[in-house]
């Protein structure tokens, strides 16, 4: 049966649809892209990629690297945004998504700092422009390979972060963020395994121990030496590397694991730190570590 599909080829390299919340740091994103000699069209409606792939195809080698940036200033188009998604897989291109997002109090400041609304917020206010738009992406969220979350980058954080995921010898085989954190605070909206460290006694009860944190030896061997925690490290680790060798497979180079205690403080860290440095024996992967929560009361 005939699918009405026009054929189109895929482009020569790499095509990455980058979409995300708006304020969450698109325009930054696009930027540092072009930086790294990515050709950016911003603002494209999702409908007209398949066009533009078609004119590309038309010239070949004028662009290696395309990165295409949508947004939900055209509604009524970006609403069908994984079908013309779809549609652009069946024809025979392979693409790659990439999700900005970031938390709905950061969203607001940046917006009232700019004082501008938010695109969906109509006589609403912005955080309500803010939870209609997370209602119309969280599907394209879903589907996104690399979901990055800006909530603690300024622009050259976030720069940073882009560059080091696409740099000119395209993007690692798998980037893991291993990022500690406390549970009271709330669990990170970005994680892809979250890991519960509760179960090991907490430092925070030995008076000793408690105004440390898990970056200093005494807390760190204190957790690192409980019965259960290498058992723990060693079945974790173990565990992982089948879910790494998949998302190679799945060509997804991006992966968030939150290892969480009560404040964030004392086990979390230290799990997080000896987490790290095993993960990051594995071939081909690199390993960032981040504490969210470390320093607060």
């Amino acid at each position: 049966m005939d699918s009405g599909l026009t054929p189109v080829k895929p482009p020569e390299n790499e095509l990455l649809i980058v979409t995300g919340m708006s304020g969450a740091g698109r325009t930054t994103a696009a930027h540092a892209l072009e930086d790294l000699g990515w050709y950016v069209v911003e603002g494209l409606p999702p409908e007209l990629i398949t066009t533009m792939i078609d004119l590309i195809s038309r010239h070949p080698g004028s662009m290696e690297k395309l990165a295409v940036v949508i947004d939900v200033r055209t509604r009524a188009l970006f609403s069908n945004m994984l079908g013309a998604l779809n549609q652009l897989k069946a024809t025979g291109v392979t693409y790659r998504m990439l999700f900005l997002d970031s938390s709905d109090e950061l969203l607001v400041r940046r917006f009232e700092q700019g004082r501008r609304p938010h695109p969906l917020q109509g006589s609403g206010r912005i955080l309500d422009g803010i939870t209609a738009e997370r209602e119309l992406l969280k599907d394209v969220k879903a589907a996104a390979e690399i979901v990055l979350d800006t909530t603690d980058l300024n622009v050259h954080g976030l720069a940073r972060e882009i560059i080091e995921i696409f740099n000119d010898d395209g993007p690692v085989q798998l980037r893991l963020n291993v990022m500690s954190f406390g549970f009271k605070y709330g669990v990170p909206a970005d994680a892809n395994f979250i890991a519960d460290m509760r179960f090991i006694p907490n430092p925070h009860w030995v008076p000793e121990l408690r105004p440390y944190t898990g970056l200093d030896s005494q807390v760190s061997e204190y957790v690192l030496g409980n019965e259960g925690t290498g058992d723990f490290l060693d079945n974790y680790v173990e565990s992982l590397r089948p879910v790494i060798e998949g998302y190679r497979r799945e060509n997804k180079h991006y992966a968030n694991i939150a290892v969480g205690c009560t404040g964030g403080k004392h086990r979390s860290v230290a799990v997080s730190e000896e987490l790290s440095r095993r993960l990051d024996q594995l071939p081909n992967v690199t390993v960032n570590t981040i504490h969210r929560d470390l320093g607060r009361e």
